[in-house]
C-alpha cells in the first residue's frame, strides 16, 4: 500500500466517526494521523518492514493508531473500519462533502428521509422533500442541487499530489524494463493541472523490449483493461487508470506534444498548421504525405513558426499569440523562492516547535520565514493574545542565534463576520507582517463575503490575504466572492495575495493568479505547513504559479528580505 492509501483509510474512519457524532478530539486524532502519514517521506510499508521501527515515534500516532495501521499493513483490512461501515452507510461521506451539509445534516437526512446516496438526495431535493426537515429551506435546497452537480463533476479526479504518489514509483519501475529509451508522462499531469483524471505514459524502446509485459505485472495493478503490443491500460488499486503507449522513436516528439494537450491548445495549433497547408497529429507534422517534423517537440512548434511553449501554459489562454510575438514569460522556478510566509507551530495546530521550523527553513536555504499561528476565533487551534506576546519574545531570543535567516513575527488572523480582525491593533503592531484569512461562515452571499474581505484588506496593518477563495480541492467548493474586486483592492491597498501551496488548496486558481499578474498585484507562494515535511509542498505552489504565467519578479517571496519587506509595506 502507498502512504496515501493508509491516509485515505484513516480519513474515512474520521468521516464515519464524525457522522456518528463522536468526540471531536477523537475525530481530529484520526485526521492528524492521516495527515502525518500522507506527508511522510518514508513509506509505511518499508517502515513496518524494519523490526526496529516504531510507529508511535511518528507525530500524532499513538499506540491505538499504531496497532490499527499495523493491522492494515498485515491483513489489508481493518476490523474497526468494517464495524463502522456496518453502523453508518459510507455513501453518507459523499453527502457530507456537499457545501452547506456537513456531518450533522447528512446524518439528519439519513435518519429522517433514509437518504443514503447522492441520487436519493437529488430526488428528495427535486421533489421538495427536504423542505419538510427542520433547518432546510428553499435556499439551502437550491444549494444542495448545485453542490450535487459540482460533486459529480470532480468524481474520479485525483489531486496532483496524489497522482505524484502513484506516478513516481511507477515511472521508476518502468524505466527498469529492458530496452527503454524514452519515458515520460504526458497529459494533464505534465501540464501540472491541479487534478488528474488518468496518467498517459509514452515510451520508446529498442527492438524486442518487453515493456508491456513489465507494465501489466506492476505490483500496484488491480485490473488489466487492455494489454496490446503498442498500448496497454491498467487500473491501479487506488482507482487511477494508467495508459502506456509505445511510439516510434522518430515520432516521439509529436506524440509527446499531442498527448500533453490541452485539447484547446492542440486545436489552435492545428488551425495554424492548416493555414500553412500542414497537418499535425500524434505521428508528426505532414505536408501532404511527407513528414516534416516529429522527433522533438521543438521541431513540431518550429514547423508552425512558434518557439517551444512550456507544458503548463498549453491551455489556449493566449500563449500562442504571446509566443508568436516573442513575449512568452520566463516562468518562475522552485529555486527562485527565498522565503515561506505561512506555517504553523505547536502553539496552534502545527506538529513542530518554532526552533524546528527555523532549522528546516535554514536547511532549505531560505532567507526569511514567518510563523503564522491561528488566532483565538478558531477555538480548538487559536492562540490567545497573551500567548502571542510570549511567542514574539521567544522569537526575538531565538533570532539572536541566527544571522542567516530572519524569523518574521506574524499570525494568520481570522477575518470575522463583518470584516473585523480577530486581534486588536496593539498586537498587530508587534508583527512584522500580518496575514489574514477566512475560516468560517462560508455560506454568506457573494456580496456579503466580498464586503467582509475587502473591509479586512483595508485595515492599515494587513499585508497578505491568505487562500483567498477558501476552497479545498475535491472536498469543498470556493465560497462565493468577487475575485476581480479583491484583485482591484489588493492593487489599490498594496496587499499581497497568497497562492497557498497546500495540494488540497492551491488557492488561488491558475486563472486568478494570471488575473492578479495582469493587474500588477504581487503574489506570495506559501506552504501553510503544519509539519516540517509540508514545507516541501512549495513545489506545488510553484507549479500553480507557472500555470498562472508567473515570472520570478511577480512573486514577492523571490526577493531579498529587504526587498520583500518593502513590497509588503503599506
Amino acid at each position: 500500500m502507498e502512504n496515501v492509501d493508509y491516509a485515505r483509510t484513516l480519513g474515512e474512519i474520521a468521516d464515519l466517526l464524525e457522522l456518528q457524532g463522536a468526540n471531536v478530539f477523537r475525530v481530529r486524532a484520526y485526521r492528524n494521523a492521516a495527515r502525518t502519514i500522507e506527508t511522510l517521506s518514508q513509506s509505511i510499508d518499508s517502515l513496518l518492514e524494519d523490526e526496529d521501527a516504531r510507529l508511535v515515534d511518528l507525530p500524532s500516532i499513538g499506540k491505538d493508531l499504531a496497532a490499527k495501521i499495523t493491522e492494515l499493513y498485515e491483513t489489508g483490512e481493518l476490523e474497526f473500519l468494517a464495524e463502522l461501515r456496518e453502523e453508518v452507510p459510507t455513501s453518507l461521506i459523499e453527502i457530507m462533502r456537499i457545501p452547506s451539509l456537513g456531518p450533522k445534516r447528512a446524518k439528519q437526512l439519513w435518519e429522517a428521509l433514509d437518504i443514503t446516496s447522492i441520487d436519493d438526495l437529488e430526488d428528495a431535493a427535486r421533489s421538495d422533500a427536504l423542505l419538510e426537515l427542520p433547518g432546510f429551506g428553499e435556499t439551502l435546497q437550491a444549494r444542495v442541487l448545485t453542490g450535487i452537480k459540482q460533486l459529480r463533476a470532480r468524481v474520479g479526479r485525483f489531486k496532483l499530489s496524489e497522482a505524484d504518489v502513484y506516478a513516481e514509483p511507477l515511472v521508476d519501475y518502468l524505466r527498469k524494463a529492458e530496452g527503454v529509451v524514452d519515458l515520460e508522462i504526458a497529459g494533464s499531469y505534465r501540464r501540472r493541472c491541479e487534478t488528474v483524471g488518468d496518467l498517459d505514459i509514452l515510451a520508446t524502446t529498442s527492438q524486442g523490449s518487453a515493456i508491456m509485459d513489465h507494465f501489466v505485472a506492476y505490483g500496484g495493478v488491480e485490473d488489466v483493461l487492455v494489454n496490446g503490443p503498442t498500448k496497454s491500460s491498467v487500473r491501479l488499486a487506488s482507482g487511477l487508470q494508467v495508459d502506456l503507449r509505445l511510439v516510434a522513436r522518430e515520432s516521439y516528439g509529436a506524440a509527446l506534444y499531442y498527448f500533453t494537450g490541452s485539447k484547446a491548445h492542440n486545436i489552435a495549433v492545428r488551425g495554424i498548421a492548416r493555414e500553412r497547408g500542414l497537418k499535425v497529429n500524434e505521428y508528426g507534422v505532414f505536408s501532404g504525405d511527407d513528414p516534416i517534423a516529429a522527433a522533438t517537440e521543438e521541431d513540431v512548434f518550429a514547423s508552425v513558426d512558434l518557439p517551444w511553449i512550456p507544458p503548463e501554459l498549453r491551455e489556449d489562454r493566449g500563449e500562442i499569440q504571446e509566443a508568436r510575438a516573442g513575449r512568452l514569460p520566463k516562468l518562475i522556478e522552485l529555486t527562485d523562492i527565498r522565503g515561506d510566509l505561512q506555517m504553523h507551530s505547536q502553539s496552534s495546530d502545527g506538529e513542530n516547535t518554532i526552533d524546528e521550523l527555523v532549522q528546516a527553513c535554514r536547511e532549505r536555504g531560505y532567507e526569511y520565514m514567518a510563523i503564522t499561528d491561528h488566532t483565538p476565533a478558531l477555538a480548538m487551534n487559536g492562540v490567545e493574545p497573551s500567548e502571542f506576546k510570549k511567542q514574539y519574545k521567544r522569537i526575538d531570543k531565538l533570532q539572536e542565534k541566527y544571522d542567516d535567516i530572519r524569523i518574521l513575527k506574524s499570525a494568520e488572523v481570522d477575518i470575522l463576520g463583518e470584516g473585523e480582525l480577530d486581534l486588536d491593533d496593539d498586537l498587530l503592531d508587534l508583527m512584522d507582517i500580518v496575514v489574514i484569512a477566512v475560516h468560517t461562515r462560508f455560506t454568506m452571499s457573494r456580496a456579503q463575503m466580498t464586503r467582509r474581505i475587502v473591509r479586512a484588506m483595508q485595515h492599515r496593518k494587513v499585508n497578505i490575504l491568505a487562500h483567498p477563495t477558501g476552497r479545498l480541492i475535491n472536498r469543498r467548493e470556493p465560497y462565493p466572492v468577487d475575485i476581480e474586486e479583491l484583485v482591484r483592492v489588493a492593487r489599490e491597498e498594496g496587499i499581497l495575495l497568497e497562492l497557498n501551496a497546500q495540494p488540497h488548496r492551491l488557492d488561488l486558481r491558475d486563472i486568478y493568479v494570471q488575473m492578479a499578474k495582469l493587474a500588477g498585484v504581487k503574489i506570495v507562494i506559501s506552504t501553510d505547513a503544519h509539519r516540517i515535511i509540508e514545507l516541501d509542498h512549495m513545489r506545488y505552489g510553484v507549479d500553480q504559479a507557472r500555470r498562472g504565467w508567473l515570472e520570478r519578479t511577480d512573486v514577492a517571496n523571490t526577493y531579498s528580505l529587504a526587498q520583500f519587506l518593502e513590497l509588503a509595506k503599506r
